[in-house]
């Protein structure tokens, strides 16, 4: 099994302390990086509650699980899916429950003029006021084992572009809200850690996009003038999940953020998350003349939107 070392420097494992077994709650473990991180600490030994949104979704992660993987029906946007589990976790008196993963999010893409309140709203329901439900639920028991949180942001939590700004906001505010509670929750022996990955290899943009074309063929106003742009943001989505880093390379990372004596505050994943935040801390006229020259004119109305304007 992994050693989870806690900030006041206790090491948890299932030789120090063979009554209560140490595990980690990973939100989000139905696919991609959840998947990938539940899977790579089972085969370490430890003891994963794997949060997943239906009880199909878990069957593969008992396959894989080596036997160390509980699927745990949980739905963040909950605050009920959230206590039940949270109840589950406390009858299970063998365990002892040492980090819990916020690793649950969506994406909604597209223009932030024409995408709906409701949708907004969801998308910060779900990547920012989900992961501090789940904190809050489950902060109880973490103080009492001194353990960890990994708050599984993005680099666009670092620098926003254009047609992904929902997202990006609410990976903002969870950067914002990390770096509050990495001090606040410094005196009671609990860390927080945030890890940013660049482009993974998963299919979260695919599936964004198919949903917020969607939502974008309800505009009837404004949505010819984003046609060019659309059809480019298509384009950079599925580029993303092929030639982005595999999910596992993020689970290791989110393994050494459990595992390190002394974690980090943050963890960059990828060689072009390191780019992008030297992008961010550029001048303002720079970085955007950069990211317009690298999306390839995302930012430029249609031709169609054009004719009409002369």
């Amino acid at each position: 099994m992994i050693a989870i070392t806690t900030t006041n420097g206790k090491t948890h494992d299932s030789h120090a302390n063979l009554r209560r077994q140490g595990a980690v709650l990973i939100t989000g473990a139905s696919s991609g990086i959840g998947f990938a991180t539940a899977t790579l600490l089972a085969r370490h030994g430890t003891i994963v509650f794997a949060g997943i949104r239906r009880q199909i979704d878990g069957e593969m992660l008992l396959r894989e699980g080596a036997g160390n993987i509980k699927p745990m029906l949980i739905d963040v946007a909950d605050p009920n899916s959230l206590l039940r589990a949270r109840a589950k976790i406390e009858s299970l008196r063998e365990y002892r429950l040492d980090a819990l993963v916020n690793n649950a999010g969506i994406a909604l893409a597209g223009p932030l003029e024409l995408l709906p309140l409701a949708d907004l709203r969801k998308q910060f329901e779900v990547n920012f006021f989900g992961a501090l439900a789940a904190i809050q639920t489950f902060l109880p028991l973490l103080r009492d084992s001194g353990g960890r949180i990994v708050n599984v942001s993005s680099i666009s939590g670092k620098l926003a572009t254009p047609f992904v700004g929902a997202y990006s906001a609410s990976k903002f505010a969870l950067e914002a809200a990390s770096d509050a509670l990495r001090l606040e929750l410094r005196p009671f022996g609990v860390s927080v850690s945030v890890v940013e990955p660049g482009s993974v290899r998963t299919p979260i943009w695919r599936r964004s996009t198919e949903a917020s074309l969607k939502i974008l063929d309800e505009a009837s106003i404004g949505r010819s003038d984003y046609d060019t742009a659309i059809r480019q943001m298509m384009r950079l989505a599925q580029q993303q999940e092929l030639r982005g880093l595999p999910p596992d390379r993020v689970a290791r990372v989110i393994e050494r953020a459990l595992t390190a004596r002394r974690p980090s505050a943050r963890y960059l994943v990828g060689l072009d998350a390191y780019l992008r935040l030297l992008v961010a801390r550029l001048p303002e006229t720079i970085r955007d003349a950069l990211i317009s020259a690298a999306m390839g004119g995302i930012s430029r109305r249609s031709d169609a939107a054009l004719e009409r304007h002369f």
